[in-house]
């Protein structure tokens, strides 16, 4: 009996963990009367990591460390990238991905004794490289506020890149931040369409919650960086010059974009998504994917895999530069130089 959509998760399956012999069954596989199983609540588990820094070795990332206060994220994109990382921590890409959150509260504590260290070289740090650091049990738990005080305290650089609204809740700090020039974040915004919205990223921010948290950043000053990430064809990508648009209205600085990339569970957590939700266009869309990706899904080679090959992707970078030239042809100078030369300046003035 074909499973019904599940609302609320992105993703609608637990795919095997690759790293196991034996496979999982969940509960609600072996029984047919759905009162036998208890609901699915999200799970926070507390970990103890011995450092917190990512140091970033892609020559697609323009950044140098990265750290993720938590792993698993309970927005449940279902294209998320990061899903590959859950098995590692012994959970399934799929839905455990969003429903079993690993908590990181000493990374504070972690960050601050690596920034004390006399053999530590300045260099931006980016939240997060891989899941939210805004994601809901930030509201309670305040790991990231806590996080950005130690940035302020050491006046040192910082990128924040999120698709949740409580970013502004820490407006005070980034405020003071910016004031020497030490922030700059990255607001992704996947599609206008909220129905849209509501099925790829079912638990972030509303639309019309983003593009007002982008107009609140901008009018305090806080340079902020639109990230049209994914674009997924056959879904949002006829959306890059309205949303250009839009998002200039508001005071972007610029705009980016990445192209959907399905490594290993994610395809087929996508796939058995798409036709839960939109079986009449889960052939078109799956075909345009392997069309940008060498007739595959997934794609890890460095310098393709943000921006894909092929006819269509040739057709999106065409849009991208349109949009550019006609909302953003003010070139910015990169986050790391920007923020790393500042970050010496502050520091003879501190130290």
């Amino acid at each position: 009996m074909k499973k019904e959509y599940q609302k609320g998760r992105g993703a609608q399956i637990n795919p095997h963990i690759r790293f196991e012999k034996q496979e999982r069954i969940e509960l609600n596989e072996l029984f047919d009367e759905p009162e036998m199983v208890e609901e699915q609540a999200t799970k926070f588990i507390r970990v103890y990591p011995k450092t917190i820094l990512n140091k970033t070795t892609s020559p697609d990332i323009p950044f140098d460390y990265s750290m993720n206060p938590y792993q698993g994220c309970e927005h449940g994109c279902v294209y998320c990238y990061a899903r590959t990382t859950h098995p590692f921590w012994g959970y399934s890409a799929g839905l455990d991905f969003e429903r079993v959150i690993l908590v990181k509260e000493s990374a504070p504590v972690l960050l601050e004794k690596m920034l004390k260290k006399k053999s530590w070289t300045a260099s931006p740090i980016m939240l997060s490289g891989n899941t939210d650091c805004y994601q809901p049990i930030e509201r309670k738990l305040e790991i990231t506020r806590k996080i950005l005080e130690v940035f302020w305290k050491y006046r040192h650089p910082v990128g924040i890149i999120t698709k949740n609204a409580l970013i502004l809740r820490d407006l005070d700090i980034l405020k003071k931040l910016n004031a020497h020039n030490l922030v700059r974040v990255a607001l992704s915004i996947t599609t206008l369409n909220e129905d849209l919205r509501r099925l790829l990223e079912p638990r972030t921010a509303s639309v019309q919650q983003r593009l007002n948290t982008l107009a609140q950043l901008s009018q305090n000053g806080i340079p902020v960086r639109i990230m049209f990430a994914p674009i997924i064809p056959g879904l949002n990508n006829h959306e890059m010059l309205p949303l250009a648009q839009k998002v200039y209205e508001l005071g972007a600085q610029k705009l980016s974009y990445t192209i959907v990339r399905l490594n290993d569970e994610v395809a087929d957590i996508f796939e058995d998504w798409l036709d839960k939700t939109m079986p009449d266009r889960k052939e078109k869309v799956m075909n345009q994917i392997k069309s940008l990706r060498g007739g595959n899904l997934g794609e890890k080679r460095f310098g393709k895999r943000m921006r894909g090959e092929g006819r269509l992707s040739e057709i999106i970078r065409q849009q991208y530069e349109l949009v550019n030239r006609k909302y953003f042809s003010k070139e910015l100078n990169s986050m790391n130089v920007v923020l790393h030369e500042n970050y010496k300046d502050n520091q003879l003035k501190l130290f």
